[in-house]
């Protein structure tokens, strides 16, 4: 899987050519996430994978806190063993995302 800076994150978010997920609790995800961000907050099954990104063509970016944090790299290599082809990792997560001063949305509920 490859990775992927901010600055290329957030110019395929402007042209809404990735799904973005969160690979962290509920809780987590509902407290503040990367606007357009969906939940994977345990294992990646099939259906759920299904249910959070649809196209197994599409980019899929994953996310979680930071640099060291490991859920990112197991969820975006699950999706991988799901037969997603273009799965690529932000590593520096909410704690870079954070740094830049760029905004999280909230939720009062997680989409699993």
């Amino acid at each position: 899987m490859q990775k992927i800076t901010r600055e290329e994150l957030l110019a395929s978010l402007d042209r809404g050519s990735v799904t973005l997920i969160e690979a962290l609790s509920e809780m987590h995800y509902a407290a503040g996430h990367l606007p357009g961000a969906r939940n994977v907050p345990d294992s990646l099954t099939v259906d759920l994978a299904a249910s959070v990104a649809p196209d197994r063509s599409g980019t899929v970016v994953v996310y979680c806190s930071g640099p060291s944090c490991g859920r990112s790299r197991t969820t975006a290599a699950a999706f991988e063993r799901l037969g997603y082809r273009y799965v690529r990792v932000y590593e520096g997560g909410k704690s870079d995302w954070s740094s830049a001063g760029l905004p999280f949305a909230a939720a009062t509920a997680a989409v699993s």
